[in-house]
């Protein structure tokens, strides 16, 4: 497969191989639908965070459409990743503008014809097209009955065959049937991703692969990857790891759901830092002696939900130690434009114990560079959700770094939504 340098797509946010990929399926894998609290997603956003945004990379692989995968984002706590695989691997879109490979589209249209595929799919009344959105120029997408589709996908191959495509057909949880060319697939576009890191010189140093159903089985087959199936697997995949992995040592069967199954992974195969800040309501003596700005920032954005939500003990000294964490004379400016001293705004959210019982905040899209001897820039997303509205507020931070940890000087937020869940300025979160 070569690469044309025009096109070619570069991880500029790494200046070196990176530490962990992870490459996660969405749908009841890294999103559990069933988890109404998406307590185990937000357990992966804070570790994540935490641990390993700084030099590790996060690959969402998906069967979602552009369109669906941007619904999902609206409707969940996800993080922004770095390389967004979607419609079944064959789309490819990168960073946060997601702008698209278009070498990769390029490269899927060898042998394929959707015109002919959809010829011959119009002719099985079994098959019932997924919604217009769902329908991409490199897949074609159906919905047919599990008793039916072992018959329905041995005769469409045949057919296909004989139209000379280069193709396959994937059955995925026990009711979706997609079309795509045979160059194409989740697994495909992984391996095209893993070469592309290797003409820069790149590659991962170790890398997890998730999921949980038949469209996710090619990720397992890429050579050198780590591979998690969640405890909710579905039979399809738990049918194709027997038949074709079963003594594979690098694959492991978590016995936790979804985003919970991959923390559980990257404990299981030694791949770094496993325990979530959100699975510690006191931060633990190792936690406090790693000194990043991104743990430093999930860990004080957790404090503050814990208070706001109650979870914790109502105590003088609750505050006094988030207090300890910001400099007398520091200053926040607050979306609105209104500037307030660090220490009074610990004193408005003092008052506010246990008044946002549902409030949800995590930490998106940090980034930081050290600009002194002990002066750090950090920037990043803050989310907040309670009472039903959802809103984020793009955060520089200046961090000041002791031997006994971060001092914040200066704190500056900005809307990135219109609506405000504090437009007076009157809190810090």
């Amino acid at each position: 497969m070569g690469f044309d340098p025009i096109v070619f797509f570069r991880m500029d946010r790494l200046d070196c191989p990176a530490r962990l990929m992870v490459v996660s399926d969405l749908d009841y894998t890294m999103v559990d639908h069933d988890d109404l609290g998406n307590h185990g997603l937000l357990r992966f956003n804070s570790l994540w965070e935490a641990f390993y945004r700084h030099d590790s990379l996060l690959v969402f692989s998906t069967g979602r459409s552009p369109m669906m995968y941007k619904e999902l984002r609206n409707e969940k706590p996800l993080l922004t990743p770095d390389i967004v695989v979607m419609s079944v691997g064959t789309e490819i879109a990168y960073g946060d503008s997601m702008a698209p490979d278009l070498y990769w589209e390029q490269y899927l249209n060898h042998k394929w014809d959707r015109k002919i595929v959809t010829e011959e799919t119009s002719k099985f009344s079994e098959l019932v097209l997924q919604s217009e959105t769902e329908q991409r120029s490199h897949k074609v997408s159906f919905f047919v009955d599990k008793p039916k589709a072992s018959e329905v996908i041995k005769v469409l191959q045949g057919r296909l065959e004989e139209r000379k495509l280069d193709f396959k057909v994937i059955y995925s949880g026990g009711i979706a049937l997609d079309v795509l060319p045979r160059r194409a697939g989740k697994g495909q576009a992984l391996v095209y991703l893993m070469k592309k890191f290797e003409a820069d010189g790149e590659i991962p140093i170790n890398t997890l692969v998730c999921g949980d159903s038949g469209n996710d089985a090619e990720l397992f087959t890429v050579r050198g990857v780590y591979g998690v199936m969640v405890s909710n697997a579905q039979e399809e995949l738990l049918e194709w790891h027997a038949r074709h992995a079963k003594n594979n040592q690098k694959i492991v069967h978590a016995s936790e759901r979804c985003a919970s199954g991959l923390i559980q992974a990257i404990g299981h195969f030694g791949l770094g830092s496993f325990v979530s800040p959100r699975d510690e309501l006191t931060f633990s003596k190792h936690m406090k002696k790693q000194m990043h700005p991104g743990l430093e920032v999930v860990k004080l954005y957790l404090s503050c939900e814990r208070w706001l939500r109650a979870d914790v003990e109502k105590s003088e000294q609750f505050m006094q130690t988030l207090k300890s964490n910001f400099h007398p004379s520091g200053i926040f400016v607050h979306p609105s434009g209104v500037e307030k001293h660090l220490h009074e705004c610990i004193d408005v959210l003092d008052q506010s114990y246990g008044c946002k019982p549902d409030c949800r905040l995590w930490v998106d899209r940090i980034s930081s560079a050290q600009i002194g001897s002990d002066i750090w820039l950090v920037k990043f997303d803050k989310w907040e959700l309670s009472g039903g509205e959802r809103n984020c507020c793009l955060t520089t931070v200046l961090l000041n770094a002791k031997a006994e940890g971060f001092t914040w000087m200066h704190i500056h937020q900005t809307w990135l939504n219109t609506t405000s869940v504090d437009p007076a300025g009157t809190g810090l979160f």
